[in-house]
């Protein structure tokens, strides 16, 4: 080691001539960035304060060790790789490893490295990107987990409309077997029948999930021309009775657009959700009134929902009230998965829904399609 401290190479000497002649030194003393100058056997010759501060040696000891020294055990054979391109005369752009300070902490470099073959030398300038490559794992830990959720709440769903179609299809033909010509009472004909299609209406629904599903798995879910006024006709039906018992008051207008392209069942959906909100959350001794109207501007079309409910404190629900099992109201049916349904199928094909409300006042909820 005496012998390699004391013996000055010929790339050495033209390094000093070079530094000489244009006076590198402010260079690399005031860079921030890591600026290195490596040779052909793989050890430093030149390093600045900023890159002596952030492994944590002494310079002497940076001098001392091979680079692979420092390179971190798993980056040891692709910067071996790189390092053989480059002796090659092939520049290095951009590239990624890991290197192990002093007191043993992992630091992110990206490096872009020329090659002088005339001095058997290595001009190299490296960054720290340790922040992103922890944001990058933050993230990809966060989607893992995401995507977990999302596939045990598919399951789930999928389970439920499928075993709910047994119970719903038993009902279905005891209902068949009713023998109604013995039944006088005109009432118990009527509860019958109402009885008899909102077990048609959660069966088609069921099965409706259960395609959805299948449609979502092949990541072809399916658009088309959604009439408005036929998807309102169709999600009322099944609320009749809640919409007779609340004497709900709607104001429709969908003259501006009738139509959008959408899926189908996530509009029914979407519908139904935000209706049965509003009933739901009506302020007592207040007749619900819903409003329900369609808009096109030069980049959209929008879907406004309003009503004259109890409404939200949005310092407390801003951020919150589209996440799973969010619920802000002392309901018995509150669940908080009505909203962030609404949410998904309006973000899953390029929409977005916001909120606008006020305590006891009513809300608003505008949805915006993709023209």
């Amino acid at each position: 080691m005496k012998n390699k401290i004391n013996t000055i190479s010929d790339s050495d000497k033209l390094l000093l001539n070079i530094e000489k002649q244009f006076n590198l030194e402010p260079f690399f003393e005031s860079s921030t960035d890591f600026l290195c100058i490596a040779g052909y056997d793989g050890f430093f010759r030149r390093v600045n304060p900023a890159f002596i501060k952030l492994m944590g040696y002494t310079r002497e000891e940076l001098f001392a060790s091979p680079i692979s020294h420092f390179v971190h055990p798993q980056d040891k054979q692709s910067t071996a790789e790189t390092r053989a391109l480059i002796l090659k005369g092939t520049p290095l752009l951009h590239f990624q490893n890991r290197y192990i300070t002093k007191n043993r902490e992992i630091v992110w470099l990206t490096w872009t490295s020329i090659p002088e073959p005339s001095l058997n030398l290595i001009y190299a300038i490296a960054k720290n990107i340790t922040h992103i490559k922890k944001l990058e794992e933050e993230r990809n830990s966060l989607l893992a987990t995401l995507t977990k959720v999302n596939a045990e709440f598919k399951q789930l769903t999928y389970t439920t409309s499928h075993d709910l179609r047994s119970p719903v299809n038993n009902l279905l033909s005891i209902l068949s077997l009713l023998d109604i010509s013995k039944i006088q009472d005109e009432e118990t004909l009527l509860y019958i029948e109402m009885i008899e299609t909102s077990a048609f209406q959660l069966k088609n629904t069921l099965n409706k999930h259960i395609d959805i599903l299948n449609e979502e798995d092949k990541l072809n879910v399916k658009c088309e021309k959604v009439n408005l006024k036929d998807t309102l006709d169709n999600t009322l039906e099944p609320l009749r009775t809640l919409i007779e018992d609340s004497k709900a008051v709607f104001n429709i207008d969908f003259s501006e657009v009738p139509d959008i392209n959408f899926n189908t069942f996530y509009l029914h959906s979407i519908f139904l959700n935000l209706i049965s909100n509003s009933i739901k959350y009506s302020r007592p001794g207040i007749t619900p009134e819903i409003t329900i109207s369609s808009k096109k501007d030069d980049t959209s079309t929008r879907i406004i929902f309003s009503d004259n409910g109890l409404g939200f404190d949005m310092e407390k629900v801003e951020g919150k009230i589209f996440g799973l099992h969010q619920s802000f109201h002392d309901h018995q049916d509150s669940k908080g998965i009505g909203l962030y349904l609404v949410n998904n199928y309006m973000n899953s094909l390029g929409g977005s829904i916001r909120l606008e409300s006020k305590v006891n006042v009513g809300t608003s909820f505008i949805l915006k399609f993709r023209s």
